[in-house]
Formats: C-alpha cells, structure tokens, sequence
C-alpha cells in the first residue's frame, strides 16, 4: 500500500459522516475502523479469489474527506468533488463510510464517468424515502435521490427485508429490482451490461454476523452469501462503497473484520476489472 498521493490504481477512500443517520450516531468511525481490520495482523492480505493485497501499487489509501464541519449540500460537494477528482486521476474509488448517506454523491461522481452505471445495492434496507424526516439527504433516501437524477440505468436490490408502503410505490416508480430475503438467494439472476458500481450497507448481514450496525434487522444475508455476490455477480465493476459500520455497537472487533474481509474481496474485484 502507498498513500495520499499515488494515482492511477485503486483509492481507498473515507467518509466519515454519520450526520444523516436517523436512529445512532457512530457510522463516521468506520472507515478508521475498517482499514485497521484490513491491516490486522490476524489475518493476511490475500483475497480469496488469490489477489495479493500487499502486493506494491495495486492500491492506496487515499485518506479522508474532511466531513466534520460539514453537512447537506456542502458535504455532498466535498465527497463528490473528491471521489471525481480521484477519479480524473485515473483512479478507481472505494469508499468506505460513514452512513449510507455518502453513497448519493459518490455514486454521482461515479455516473459523471460511466455512462449508462448500474447499481448494485446489497442492504437490509431499500433507502427509497422520499422525504426522511425533512432531509433530502438522509441515510433512507439516497437511491430515492440517484434514480430522481436520471443518472442511473439501473438499479438492482439484494437482501432486503424492510419494505414498507412507502418504499414499496418508491421502487415501483423508478423500477427498482428488489430481492427481497423472503424470495431467498439467487446470485444467477445477478447480471449487468454495462458498469456497476457496487454499494453494500453492513446490515445486510444477520445481526449475527455483523452486529456493530446501527440497525439490526435479523433474517438477513450471511458472510459467505455476500461474499458469493461479490465474488461471481455479472458485471464490470467500476466503483464501489461499503457504509454503515458502527464501532460503537460492535463486539471484540468482529464486524470490523467482517467488512475488512468484505473489502478485500471489493478490492481484488475492482483490481481485477481495471
């Protein structure tokens, strides 16, 4: 790993916001607490799929965006004008949050570049509200926000469980794909045209396996599950997020490594696609 200043390979990138979130704060701890489980000794800098993570210059840590005095529209333009500049540079961006709010101006800055950009969203929740509590930019709204730019092609849900009235009229109106948990799992039906751009919430997951969230929402996916998602969905992966862990709420550490492991895999895809 490199940092700050190496262009054109993979950034790692922090968001440290927690200001949009509607029940805890805390999320603006996890990027922090992701890169130290991703360097952990307890584990190696192998991927699964046998890419060497501490291999030289396939990626660098690119810091954080400097959140904490900022919030609506001019957090969204620092996030959004970071993520494009690193993108410019000839970079690929993973972000790593902070609540799911981040995702609307990254995935933005994403769409400036790829034309025709996928979505593929893995979550315990849809995040298609309206209006969540007076703000257009709450952690329940972002994919409310992106389908209303016209910026997205496509937008496909996994492991949803929260649908409500509400949110169920939001994906019917912009055509959202959602897999609810109910249905169960089917990672075939997982194929894009064109590029994706790949954003997972931590709760996603069974409270069980990652219970360092902000909302626990039993009957979600397993580790291996979304790390089969990652590993063999369709698609040419161009950006990606992972949001909403919540070192406040965790236990011994073990959801850090839950979303380190998860990382690691999004790195060595994004690395694998460049």
């Amino acid at each position: 790993m490199t940092t700050d200043t190496a262009t054109g390979s993979l950034a790692l990138l922090g968001l440290p916001q927690d200001d949009n979130s509607t029940f805890l704060r805390g999320p603006r701890l996890g990027p922090d607490a992701i890169r130290h489980a991703i360097m952990c000794d307890s584990a190696n800098m192998f991927a699964e799929t046998g890419c060497d993570l501490g291999a030289p210059g396939l990626w660098h840590d690119a810091g954080d965006v400097a959140l904490e005095q900022l919030s609506g529209v001019d957090a969204y333009n620092a996030i959004h004008d970071r993520v494009g500049r690193l993108l410019e540079e000839g970079n690929r961006v993973f972000s790593l949050g902070g609540d799911h709010s981040v995702s609307y101006p990254a995935v933005m800055a994403h769409a400036g570049h790829h034309s025709g950009l996928n979505l593929l969203h893995i979550d315990a929740h849809p995040d298609l509200y309206d209006d969540m509590g007076g703000n257009p930019f709450s952690h329940a709204s972002p994919f409310a926000r992106l389908m209303e730019s016209g910026k997205v092609k496509r937008l496909v849900q996994v492991g949803i469980r929260t649908l409500n009235a509400h949110q169920r009229a939001q994906a019917e109106r912009f055509g959202v794909e959602v897999h609810e948990m109910r249905h169960g799992l089917d990672i075939g039906k997982l194929r894009f045209d064109g590029p994706v751009y790949l954003t997972l919430d931590l709760d996603a997951l069974d409270p069980a396996f990652a219970p360092g969230v902000s909302h626990h929402e039993p009957g979600g996916l397993s580790t291996r599950e979304v790390l089969t998602i990652i590993q063999e969905f369709s698609g040419r992966l161009v950006g990606a997020d992972l949001v909403e862990l919540n070192p406040d709420r965790d236990i011994n550490g073990v959801s850090a490594m839950v979303a380190a492991k998860l990382a690691k895999e999004i790195m060595a895809r994004l690395i694998a696609t460049a």
